[in-house]
């Protein structure tokens, strides 16, 4: 987060007037509107300590630490007990993004803890819970949504996770010669078969039998192998189950 700009000496010299120990309250909307925020951008109550400056803010907006604001805060006499747990504060900019954000308030989301690169595993410790005027329309509310998927593209650390960001693992490559079996009523077979197309698990691949030459819909189970029949379609039911139901 190259934008975030702690100034811990300005704010020293700003703190001044403020009561030791004064209580105050993170604001529903956190927004700046001058370039440069404050603790009054970000607190109610902040009194004469509301023009301590926290961050410069030289984009649209700014993902601050939860942990370094509350320290500016204490050295400046104000005291926020951040009940809430909160770690990431998202300050927007602008009079329009205040106007957008009020009707949402400050909600809880999941943020990326690192910057990840396209094709990372995204791990439990990768995933942190932050605060923003508003969450995307595809947020997961479940971090197991997104835990064990890989990266499509590179992710910055601070920013909203969304589903589309990322997608299932491959583990099986585009040429690739797999096992497709087929079970049902106690019959088991297997048939050698070239992938069509990468997938990961829970991915439906054209796979071509490799015997007739023709081309099949065959389900993601593992490093070089997929099912198909009933098997398949109870795996798809029960995917599709789990995640309706978050």
């Amino acid at each position: 987060m190259r934008s975030l700009l702690i100034l811990a000496a300005a704010a020293l010299a700003f703190a001044g007037p403020a009561l030791a120990g004064q209580p105050v309250t993170l604001k529903a909307d956190t927004v700046d509107n001058d370039g440069m925020v404050t603790l009054g951008d970000i607190f109610d109550g902040a009194g004469a300590a509301g023009r301590v400056p926290v961050a410069a803010k030289p984009g649209a907006g700014v993902v601050l630490d939860a942990a370094a604001v509350q320290a500016i805060a204490r050295r400046s006499g104000l005291d926020w007990a951040n009940a809430e747990g909160v770690r990431k504060i998202v300050v927007r900019g602008g009079v329009a993004t205040a106007e957008a954000s009020s009707a949402h308030g400050n909600v809880d989301v999941l943020t990326y803890a690192r910057n990840l690169a396209a094709g990372e595993i995204v791990q439990p410790a990768d995933l942190i819970w932050g605060k923003a005027a508003a969450a995307p329309a595809d947020t997961p509310s479940d971090p197991d949504a997104v835990i064990g998927m890989a990266a499509k593209r590179a992710l910055r650390a601070g920013s909203s996770v969304s589903a589309r960001d990322v997608g299932a693992a491959q583990v099986i490559k585009a040429g690739e010669i797999i096992t497709v079996l087929y079970e049902a009523d106690g019959i088991s077979l297997a048939l050698q078969g070239k992938a069509m197309a990468a997938g990961g698990v829970g991915e439906t691949i054209s796979v071509q039998n490799t015997a007739s030459k023709k081309l099949i819909q065959a389900l993601v189970t593992g490093p070089g192998q997929a099912v198909v029949g009933p098997a398949a379609d109870g795996m798809k039911t029960l995917r599709s189950t789990r995640y309706a139901v978050r």
